[in-house]
């Protein structure tokens, strides 16, 4: 579980805060993730919009109470948790009705969870080139910079890693961009793992049985995001597709991935420049 401690925080107001706060934003699919899986647990929570395409969270504020300045964010009772699997394993826990991870299988979810968190890079190299598509460099130098001197630096104690691994991926995007070799292999690993759930829903109907469980919550998520850049999920992989559809179609999850019409028309907009440049996330891919 990631905790943080005391001299994690820099943004003291949020120790007073009492319930269940979750600072979040509207298009990251961590936090759509954690939005769904409050939803079907019932938990009442707390909205406190943090606006990653104006940068919010690299601004002292926000890196005061995360300092990796990734959301969602947990703060419960006073109590600061990051990193969305992390948070939901200690809400299932806190609040263990209805089950969303089956009993007995936490070592095997938390592992499962894990190897999907390990994509998260990859869904944003695919995310930037196909769906969003920001004209210029996708962080300014001047946010990175306040990104990098803001925030106490650790996380529970000690020095941490991550906020760096983020800022030189966002350093590589300014001076590369999404290239078709990263683009080719970050699709790659998609396949790869979306066959591996076709195999698995050819014996169940969710991942982890005949119960909807984090596992599922946390896929259709990828397969959603993936699918708006262009992936032909019901082409190569049929019965993710099925599965997709029909999860996408229970409000629990329809009002948390939905898109804005103003997101959808650049969405289509961009969608439309890429097959006139025969640069669709499925011919980079080769698929």
């Amino acid at each position: 579980m990631v905790q943080l401690v005391d001299s994690d925080i820099k943004t003291r107001e949020v120790l007073g805060w009492k319930g269940v706060h979750i600072l979040h934003f509207m298009g990251s699919s961590c936090s759509q993730k954690l939005r769904i899986f409050l939803n079907l647990k019932g938990i009442p929570w707390e909205s406190h919009l943090v606006d990653l395409f104006t940068n919010e969270n690299f601004r002292p504020w926000f890196l005061g109470i995360n300092p990796r300045g990734l959301v969602p964010v947990l703060v419960h009772d006073g109590a600061v948790h990051i990193e969305s699997n992390d948070i939901i394993a200690y809400l299932e826990k806190t609040f263990p009705t209805p089950k969303l991870i089956p009993a007995g299988h936490e070592n095997e979810v938390a592992a499962l969870l894990k190897h999907e968190d390990d994509l998260h890079l990859d869904l944003r190299t695919l995310s930037f080139r196909f769906v969003f598509n920001p004209p210029g460099p996708p962080k300014p130098a001047e946010a990175l910079q306040s990104y990098a001197a803001s925030g106490s630096g650790t996380v529970q104690g000690l020095q941490d890693r991550e906020k760096q691994v983020q800022i030189e991926f966002w350093q590589r995007a300014a001076k590369e961009g999404f290239t078709d070799e990263r683009a080719r292999a970050s699709a790659q690993k998609f396949r790869a793992e979306f066959d591996a759930l076709d195999k698995r829903l050819a014996q169940q109907p969710y991942l982890m049985g005949n119960a909807l469980s984090v596992l599922d919550i946390a896929w259709v998520i990828y397969a959603h995001r993936l699918s708006l850049g262009g992936y032909p999920i019901a082409r190569l992989h049929p019965r993710v597709g099925v599965w997709l559809d029909n999860l996408r179609a229970r409000p629990e999850f329809a009002k948390e991935i939905g898109m804005p019409p103003e997101a959808m028309q650049r969405l289509e907009t961009t969608r439309s420049a890429q097959v006139q440049a025969g640069k669709t996330l499925e011919m980079v891919a080769g698929f």
